[in-house]
């Protein structure tokens, strides 16, 4: 036999580690052989001991290769010249790409066969084999980034006092059967790509900036940030009603979630751009990359009809209780504008998709003095359905207890208001924030020394 190194043939004269990235080549690509104990000029120099020698390579396969592709080599001794050697016969893998466990999926890992040399293999080349192998989804495919920590996720799901170790991210498909991470462990990871950047605008349109802010890391932790940073921004409009103080929030809690839960469950993640929030002062825009699944219609959405893109990251929030199992958001969110003028409306193109918050307390004031009795009626009903959602018919608002207890004591601490109201920290620190920027509460001091009084009149 007459040996020449090739594209699918490689010649070795003895077990060196290297042999390991030209396995992983062969494996990548269309096969190939691997024939040790044969010089690169061709010449045959043989191995001492052919059983040890393959033994040796199986080890090096076994511990040193990721995902496993022993089901894909054959080892076989051959007489030469007189002379043993071994034939390792490496068949293209199922389940590419194969790397050095030791340098992980990046490049320097992953090796093909390009001429007659095994060459580490582009980023763009490593997501076409993840994608022949693991499928279109994007979510079920091997993430490219390995090293992944999950603090935001491991808090997630504490509170809800769930367990979230090695069985369940592999029950929920965050780790592969062969422990390796998918896109889905890295959009919970805290090494989350993926943004979502936030604007305030002066007036109606985008000329003017008030604010803005881009959030990252994993989408649990974005999606408890943007909810806190829309909040804030959330007046509050207050009427009297007799004896009654009527507080009606800009932008309905509800209808806040439901829009940017469904902006973080059905965009489009295979390409890395950030979704937009936009508040206006008379909307605010949830804009998302990833138009209607194939076959759906704008108008099935109203319906409730739902076919999810992400069925495993879907898996995911339901089971943190943060979504229903069947397409119920957009409903929720249509039942909180029941009876105003101004409707939430979407808007989808082949690549978008937006959902438009109408504010509710500007309806009110575009309306001329002389309102018609039905009107009147829609407005009163809402006042009535505020009150009884802030649960202050004949009791005191969460800012009025806050104010009293100041004026009663002097000053309070964000304990106080946990304790008073018996609420969590973030929605304490919400609502002083709030009484600070009304000018109705003045911030003394800092850090754990912070403290509130009466603004000054």
């Amino acid at each position: 036999m007459v040996f020449q190194e090739s594209e699918n043939v490689e010649l070795k004269k003895i077990v060196v580690d290297d042999i390991k990235k030209e396995i992983i080549a062969f494996a990548n690509c269309d096969g190939g052989k691997l024939y040790v104990g044969v010089g690169d000029d061709g010449t045959v120099t043989g191995v001492p001991d052919p059983d040890n020698a393959s033994l040796q390579i199986s080890n090096m396969v076994r511990d040193g290769i990721k995902p496993d592709v022993t089901m894909f080599i054959h080892y076989q001794t051959l007489q030469e010249a007189k002379k043993e050697i071994v034939a390792v016969d490496v068949q293209r893998g199922t389940n590419r790409p194969y790397y050095l466990a030791k340098k992980g999926l990046r490049p320097e890992g992953v090796y093909v066969r390009q001429g007659y040399s095994s060459v580490p293999a582009t980023d763009t080349a490593i997501r076409q084999m993840i994608k022949e192998t693991d499928g279109d989804r994007f979510e079920a495919r091997r993430s490219l980034m390995q090293e992944l920590t999950f603090n935001a996720a491991n808090k997630e799901f504490a509170l809800r006092k769930l367990k979230f170790g090695l069985s369940q991210r592999r029950t929920l498909k965050l780790l592969d059967q062969d422990n390796l991470y998918t896109n889905l462990g890295l959009l919970l990871s805290d090494q989350c790509t993926h943004t979502i950047k936030t604007a305030v605008f002066q007036g109606t349109d985008s000329r003017v900036f008030r604010d803005r802010q881009e959030f990252s890391g994993s989408l649990l932790q974005q999606m408890n940030d943007v909810y806190a940073y829309i909040d804030m921004h959330n007046q509050t409009k207050a009427t009297v009603e007799k004896l009654y103080r009527i507080d009606v929030r800009d932008y309905p809690e509800t209808a806040i979630r439901e829009a940017l839960l469904n902006s973080l469950v059905h965009r489009e993640y295979s390409v890395n751009t950030s979704s937009f929030i936009k508040i206006f002062a008379d909307r605010i825009e949830f804009l998302s990359y990833g138009g209607l699944v194939s076959g759906l219609e704008q108008e099935d959405i109203l319906t409730g009809l739902s076919v999810c893109r992400n069925q495993d990251l879907a898996s995911v929030f339901y089971r943190l209780q943060l979504i229903e199992a069947y397409g119920t958001g957009i409903q929720k969110i249509m039942a909180e504008y029941e009876g105003f003028e101004k409707q939430p409306l979407i808007e989808t193109t082949a690549n978008t998709f937006k959902i438009i918050l109408p504010n509710r307390n500007t309806q009110y004031e575009e309306k001329p003095d002389n309102l018609t009795e039905s009107y009147k009626e829609v407005c009163y009903e809402e006042k009535l359905r505020c009150k009884e959602e802030l649960n202050i018919k004949g009791k005191l608002s969460n800012e009025e207890k806050v104010i009293k207890f100041v004026q009663e004591h002097g000053s309070l601490r964000k304990s106080d208001v946990i304790a008073l109201l018996g609420v969590s920290s973030s929605t304490a620190s919400r609502l002083l924030r709030k009484l600070k920027d009304n000018k109705l509460l003045k911030q003394t001091g800092k850090a754990r020394d912070t403290y509130y009084v009466a603004a000054e009149s």
